[in-house]
């Protein structure tokens, strides 16, 4: 099997690509990114044994980076994606022209190539939700560009007959080499650490949001991946429903001191949904990391630097 693999150094791809060895039968992965965060280093030391890796540095809007790839490409895990929701209201335009303009190209690719694809969505989809959520959940409510591009490409891919799943992802926790601290959790961790204020809006602190431990999100990757189940379906991946309070109860818990700064006014990205994850349970995926771990396991590499 040959696999391709956009945004290889993200937070997401770069502890996937250090565990290609749980997909079957894999003999090539191309790994493609701009490596605009400069982080290059994610590939050192790679675990890569009888797997042939093959790294593009390539901006995925231009035609020839993708024509690079002349192997046949049985299945493409895209990840790449301007992914700072809240910051996506201040690049609006240009977040719409990168991420959406590179996801068409990733589809036409694949109809090329005849390959298959795991597209990577988000629960944010959801929007602000009074009850608990499901995949049949018509009304859907996206509060940020980031979350409306993502509606758009889950829209746009019905339209290409393409194989393809389609993951709904959860807020990401825990620790990768390519992991930046723009997300919920991991800014949490960031700013109590340096003793930095956590503006929160009053009313937040009971709101409920999906969150995806990052080994959790992997195991679901490879569970399509090597089940080749390309169903044209669209599924929740979460390790579970939590609060803001509970979120910091988990810091506190770790020996940490948040310091929360309650604001008035609704601040972006603090929207309540709690979202079911029933319809991916009966396929037999066990998602059952602990976010109170990855929590401790962040606080503590943080720490280890300052």
């Amino acid at each position: 099997m040959n696999i391709l693999i956009s945004g290889a150094l993200g937070h997401i791809g770069s502890k996937l690509i250090n565990n290609l060895s749980k997909v079957k039968n894999l003999k090539k992965a191309y790994l493609i990114d701009n490596a605009s965060s400069n982080n290059i280093n994610v590939l050192f030391n790679l675990k890569s044994k009888n797997i042939k890796l093959n790294f593009i540095k390539g901006n995925l809007l231009e035609d020839y980076t993708l024509r690079r790839i002349t192997d046949k490409i049985d299945v493409v895990i895209h990840l790449a994606s301007i992914t700072n929701a809240e910051g996506s209201f201040k690049i609006k335009k240009f977040m719409y022209e990168n991420n959406f303009g590179i996801f068409k190209k990733i589809c036409k690719f694949c109809k090329k190539k005849k390959s298959k694809l795991i597209h990577l969505s988000s629960t944010s989809v959801y929007g602000v939700q009074s009850n608990l959520v499901d995949e049949k959940c018509k009304v859907l409510k996206p509060q940020s560009p980031y979350a409306d591009i993502k509606l758009m490409e889950e829209n746009y891919l019905k339209t290409t007959k393409l194989d393809f799943v389609t993951l709904r992802l959860g807020t990401i926790t825990g620790i990768s080499t390519g992991m930046r601290f723009h997300t919920a959790v991991n800014k949490f961790c960031f700013n109590t650490v340096f003793k930095e204020s956590l503006p929160i809006w009053n009313n937040a602190m009971d709101k409920y949001r999906p969150y995806l431990s990052l080994d959790d999100a992997l195991k679901s990757i490879f569970y399509f991946v090597n089940k080749n189940t390309f169903n044209q379906g669209t599924y929740n991946v979460l390790t579970e429903n939590y609060t803001v309070r509970q979120i910091l109860a988990m810091i506190k818990n770790c020996n940490f001191k948040p310091i929360v700064k309650k604001v008035n006014s609704p601040i972006l990205n603090q929207n309540s949904y709690k979202v079911s994850r029933k319809k991916l349970d009966k396929l037999g995926i066990k998602l059952n990391k602990s976010i109170l771990k990855d929590i401790s396991n962040t606080l503590r590499l943080i720490k280890s630097f300052y």
